[in-house]
């Protein structure tokens, strides 16, 4: 079956939907979800969304510009920066009007918190820059954004699987899924593409992550020969629930919690002296890990606690009802008289799908745009998050390129048709999940996904070196192997969640390989990206994003320069 659409977007999470809104109007546009919409990952953000409106304090978005550069460690692209930040104000004031329902000041206004990395005057103290509805902010602006997009006609496909990217000569013109209710193997045929997947943190075994995000549109995207961008830089939030990696928000520490090792000390005052507990993630993260190797984490275990007790329980359930529900259904605990166990849990990609800052994605160092190809949001790489994302600039990274992307596909499809598709579109994914209906071999995803997810939560996450990464890369060879030779007991077409979960194993194992390639490869410490026998930054070798591409003989390796415009790199301190 072939449908035809002038826009295709893969993934109805934030940067999908704003980019729907964008185009809905005077556009066919179609969007393609693996769940339901309003599931989509984007809903599980909490704490807020940056923007320096100034509404409780001073603040600037040069001053939010220079925080995300020193929070990506020099890595993020400075004038992909520049856009995102001067542009927060105008976008959080246009998601009100479409109706995101922020918390609000006495005065009314919308209400503002402070989170990690975030300060005044350039590192002074942390500034309350965090736009918020309580602790469901993401939830709030994706059903907000969704409510749009209905009104806005836009065509949803639910519960459909992409398998496929069509490219020919350089010029997008499709792509290949699966509806997961019937099996029924689809092409899209479209004049422009969009690719919104979000991230790959079900690779690692301990994530905040969703069930879905298993990085789709990465490994896609690196099969059809295209690069992907810094994907060494894994992300790991400080604040997950212990052993379960449950999301508890920055905004905790924002309202004033704080971080206590087993001897009941506040160890991130030696961690972070200025901003203590509101320390950038990567900086936290490392201090617990640290604690915990050093025989400080609680009764010698692998954890610490997190302490908001002193807020108390009314302004816990008014400002963080998520938070409390969360810690009361998975632990059985009441925070506002209990302490929280948390450890650090694998959260997000700062790497992905290289684009430029209208949504492009590029296919070279020299920035060379793939014709209707876009991609936005946590799958994409601007790049403005570098080495180490700040908190809050997530979602409004998804609804400023996500809008960008929008306005700029409206005016590509001034001129762009619909390029005649090749011969069999759909014929490599129908081998694929022929392939994996019809294996007879031994090997059962469960126990390679488990192996996958054991390996690189314990060889590639808060600290790396040689010695484990080495290994690591053997591994996941031996993975792949066994991975083609698996068998599936659901050989249906209805619902068979066994093809599913094979299919995005292939995902993941991609992306591990990928990831752990690129972390092998930068002999420096940078961000999130903390080689041990390599501790040091290394501006002269490794100011610089990889990109990796896929070859006949496993991957190269090239590499691209850092836009640096206004704030010259030095030493990173908090």
């Amino acid at each position: 079956m072939i449908h035809e659409h002038d826009v295709v977007i893969v993934g109805a999470g934030l940067a999908g939907s704003r980019a729907a809104v964008e185009l809905a109007a005077n556009t066919d546009v179609a969007v393609i979800s693996k769940v339901f919409p309003t599931r989509s990952h984007s809903s599980t953000a909490q704490g807020g969304v940056g923007a320096a409106l100034a509404n409780e304090e001073e603040d600037y978005p040069e001053w939010h510009m220079f925080d995300t550069v020193k929070g990506s460690d020099y890595l993020g692209d400075q004038d992909a920066i520049e856009i995102m930040t001067y542009d927060a104000p105008r976008t959080i004031y246009e998601l009100e009007h479409m109706g995101v329902p922020f918390s609000r000041t006495p005065e009314g206004k919308i209400a503002q918190r402070p989170f990690g990395g975030h300060t005044r005057n350039f590192g002074e103290a942390p500034v309350r820059r965090a736009c918020y509805a309580a602790d469901r902010t993401g939830h709030v602006m994706l059903h907000t954004l969704y409510e749009q997009c209905i009104k806005n006609e836009v065509r949803f496909y639910n519960e459909f699987l992409m398998l496929d990217l069509i490219i020919k000569d350089n010029v997008c013109r499709g792509v290949v899924g699966m509806d997961i209710r019937t099996g029924e193997i689809t092409v899209l045929h479209a004049k422009a593409v969009m690719f919104a997947t979000g991230g790959y943190g079900k690779a690692f075994k301990t994530t905040s992550n969703a069930y879905a995000s298993t990085g789709d549109g990465m490994s896609i995207t690196y099969n059809a020969g295209l690069p992907l961008e810094d994907m060494e830089f894994v992300q790991f939030h400080p604040t997950g629930i212990y052993r379960l990696g449950i999301l508890i928000t920055e905004a905790a520490r924002g309202e004033g919690g704080i971080l206590l090792n087993g001897k009941g000390e506040r160890f991130m005052e030696k961690y972070a002296p200025t901003v203590k507990d509101l320390a950038p993630r990567d900086v936290v993260s490392r201090a617990i890990y640290t604690e915990i190797r050093e025989g400080r984490g609680i009764g010698g275990k692998d954890y610490v606690h997190l302490d908001v007790r002193k807020l108390g329980k009314a302004e816990i359930e008014l400002k963080l009802p998520e938070i409390a529900e969360f810690c009361k259904t998975y632990l059985g605990i009441e925070p506002s008289e209990e302490l929280v166990p948390i450890q650090p849990t694998t959260h997000y990609a700062m790497g992905g799908i290289p684009t430029d800052y209208d949504g492009r994605v590029i296919k070279d160092k020299n920035n060379t745009p793939v014709l209707g190809f876009y991609a936005a949001g946590e799958c994409a790489c601007v790049s403005v998050h570098g080495g180490n994302r700040l908190g809050t600039n997530s979602l409004l990274d998804t609804v400023v390129f996500g809008r960008r992307a929008g306005k700029d596909i409206a005016q590509y499809l001034r001129s762009a048709k619909y390029e005649p598709l090749p011969d069999k579109p759909d014929g490599g994914a129908r081998e694929k999940i022929d392939k994996i209906l019809n294996g007879k071999g031994n090997e059962k995803i469960h126990v390679i996904r488990k192996e996958m997810q054991e390996e690189m939560m314990d060889k590639c996450s808060v600290y790396r070196e040689e010695k484990g990464l080495k290994p690591l890369t053997e591994k996941l060879k031996e993975l792949r192997e066994r991975y083609n030779k698996i068998s599936i007991t659901d050989k249906g077409t209805t619902y068979n969640t066994d093809l599913l979960e094979a299919i995005e194993l292939g995902f993941m194992l991609d992306n591990a390989e990928i990831i752990t390639a690129c972390a092998l490869n930068r002999t420096e410490s940078r961000g999130a990206h903390t080689r041990e026998d390599y501790p040091n930054r290394d501006d002269v070798n490794w100011l610089k994003h990889t990109l990796i591409s896929k070859t006949d003989k496993g991957f190269s390796l090239d590499y691209k320069k850092v836009s640096i415009t206004k704030f010259q790199p030095k030493e990173r301190r908090y």
